[in-house]
């Protein structure tokens, strides 16, 4: 393993086969939630990946700017979303945004907040989450829950063949409190039949319940729901559900 793994979700290689992997989501299920709590129709997509949250969000008639920091997640995003209402997509560190402002919701999807790994950090993002939103405005997002990473994913290997493609995914504990690296080897194989393997290492913390609620309190958001896995299922410790979902509106 590299000794030395990135706190940034760049996603390089990793974007070309992002869509395959995340063949079997819900991603409707998503869009739904949004849908239900959404403040109004300017929405910002806050970690957009290749972008399936947002051009469904935005096939639906909603105003939809899309923000990640990987040009190649974005590249893919754009190329799909051609066909589909226009979306703003930018290039952009969600710990400094520039140029966002009066968006009625933010949405931030598919435990972007775990890359998230200082509370420092957290903070920043929390705050620039604050200044984008309308006073009033909706803070939408998900987390796996410590209790989940520490005792489902910890320690694990996973592991998949598809027809053209094969990963093997060890996650082990980082040398942080509450941190975990996930370590991940590729093999793809191209038109000719031919493989090619590459690796992506990423680390993510973390977050007990009470931390989040502390952290958003003191950003300026009151919490409205906090519900387990889309199941609207009360949430009051963190193993109450793997998947942890934030309903917040900015005070």
């Amino acid at each position: 393993m590299r000794s030395k793994v990135s706190d940034r979700m760049t996603y390089g290689e990793m974007a070309a086969v992002y869509d395959m992997l995340m063949k079997d989501v819900p991603y409707e299920e998503w869009v739904s939630f949004t849908m239900n709590y959404s403040a109004g129709h300017k929405i910002l997509d806050m970690g957009c990946g290749t972008g399936e949250i947002a051009i469904r969000l935005a096939d639906k008639g909603y105003q939809i700017t899309g923000v990640d920091f990987s040009e190649d997640m974005l590249a893919i995003a754009h190329d799909k979303a051609r066909a589909s209402a226009d979306i703003q997509w930018l290039k952009q560190d969600i710990r400094q945004l520039e140029g966002l402002e009066n968006f009625d919701t933010v949405v931030s999807f598919f435990d972007v907040l775990n890359y998230i790994t200082s509370l420092k950090e957290l903070r920043a993002v929390l705050q620039q989450t604050h200044s984008v939103l309308k006073p009033g405005g909706t803070f939408l997002f998900d987390v796996h829950s410590l209790n989940h990473l520490t005792e489902h994913m910890s320690g694990q290997t996973f592991a998949e063949v598809y027809d053209d493609l094969t990963y093997v995914w060890f996650c082990e504990p980082g040398e942080k409190p509450d941190t975990f690296i996930h370590d991940l080897t590729f093999f793809v194989r191209n038109s000719r039949g031919e493989y090619s393997r590459f690796d992506e290492f990423h680390m993510q913390r973390g977050y007990s319940i009470e931390v989040l609620k502390e952290e958003l309190h003191e950003a300026g958001f009151k919490i409205k729901e906090i519900a387990a896995d889309l199941e609207r299922k009360p949430v009051l410790h963190d193993t109450d559900g793997d998947r942890i979902f934030f309903i917040c509106t900015r005070k």
